[in-house]
């Protein structure tokens, strides 16, 4: 059974950074993409980033590239997200998710993915 478990989150005044990790147990993840995704209050689960645990391609939103970088080391079963020049705005339950791997680029929708692990809050002070 896949488990997915999120640390890192808290609170940062805006300009500032952090690093969440997701950790993943349960399977061989070689064949798995893996994602991020955030949730604000009153608003629809966003895609942020995702990256091929096997080669490391990755995809981000165009709106958060530059300032968030997603990445993964494969002895640690880990991935992260590290999160630059941080604004209020950014403000949301961040959650790492998983799916096998379909073939054909990197999954960005929440629906695409089958598993999720529980959220960790990000609050942005201004």
């Amino acid at each position: 059974q896949v488990q997915l478990v999120e640390s890192g989150g808290g609170l940062v005044q805006a300009g500032g950074s952090l690093r969440l990790s997701c950790a993943a147990s349960g399977r061989t993840f070689r064949s798995y993409a893996m994602g991020w995704f955030r949730q604000a209050p009153g608003k629809e689960r966003e895609f942020v980033a995702a990256i091929s645990w096997s080669v490391g391609n990755t995809a981000n939103a165009s709106s958060l590239k530059g300032r968030f970088t997603i990445s993964r080391d494969n002895a640690k079963n880990t991935m992260y997200l590290r999160m630059n020049s941080l604004k209020p705005e950014d403000t949301a339950v961040y959650y790492c998710a998983a799916v096998r791997s379909r073939g054909y680029g990197l999954p960005t929708k929440a629906e695409e993915y089958d598993y999720w692990g529980q959220g960790t809050q990000v609050t942005v002070s201004s």
